[in-house]
């Protein structure tokens, strides 16, 4: 066999090789299994080990239909103008979800709140929610409790969990649609205790000269 021949045959050998390493489907890492999720076999775990959001907004998904939340559904994953899920809860109201998989390092802000309230009047819901795997900044706590969003922490979402497991389902929805944290403080009260409204003096020299 000539040299020529030997040199082509592997030539060919590395061409199917490389074929075969181009059109082999990549393996999914971490727990990104979305079209497999089981509610009864995930727990905190396996959530802190997903990839990223969507897995855990379909979890969500899940489990609001496996309590019996027959009319849940998740929204799309663009443009969804800042709820993941919407649902009717037992006393016919419509609920919107905003659902965040952070790490317990990674508190969840003022933002989680602002966008799930704005978005209420798009889905016409009358209540709002945001369920996380981590906690809450003190500034969005505030914010949620002037504004009746009810906030679900790690630890609510965990007590989720083991009681949904437990077949206790009636209990997980205690939980979800208890009433929210509200503040009672007013807003003259607020303003004074934390003084955060400052006078814009050039504005006020501007009004008095009548400019």
């Amino acid at each position: 066999m000539s040299i020529f021949v030997i040199v082509g045959v592997i030539a060919v050998l590395l061409a199917l090789v490389l074929l075969y390493f181009l059109k082999k489907p990549k393996i999914q890492e971490q727990y990104k299994v979305t079209q497999d999720i089981d509610p009864y076999k995930i727990g905190i775990n396996e959530i802190d080990r997903m990839e990223d959001g969507k897995d855990f907004e379909m979890y969500l998904f899940r489990l609001f239909l496996c309590l019996g939340y027959g009319d849940a559904y998740k929204t799309q994953d663009t443009r969804d103008y800042g709820a993941d899920l919407v649902f009717t809860d037992r006393e016919g109201y419509r609920n919107v979800i905003q659902a965040k998989r952070y790490a317990l390092s990674n508190p969840v802000g003022l933002s989680a709140v602002q966008e799930v309230y704005s978005c209420m009047r798009f889905y016409r819901a009358k209540k709002s929610i945001v369920i996380t795997s981590s906690k809450y900044t003190s500034s969005c706590e505030k914010l949620a409790s002037f504004n009746g969003v009810k906030l679900l922490d790690r630890n609510d979402l965990i007590e989720m969990i083991e009681l949904f497991k437990e077949q206790q389902h009636s209990k997980v929805k205690d939980i979800i649609e208890a009433e929210p944290y509200l503040s009672l403080d007013s807003w003259d009260d607020y303003r004074n205790k934390d003084k955060i409204v400052k006078k814009d003096r050039k504005a006020e020299k501007l009004v008095a000269s009548g400019n």
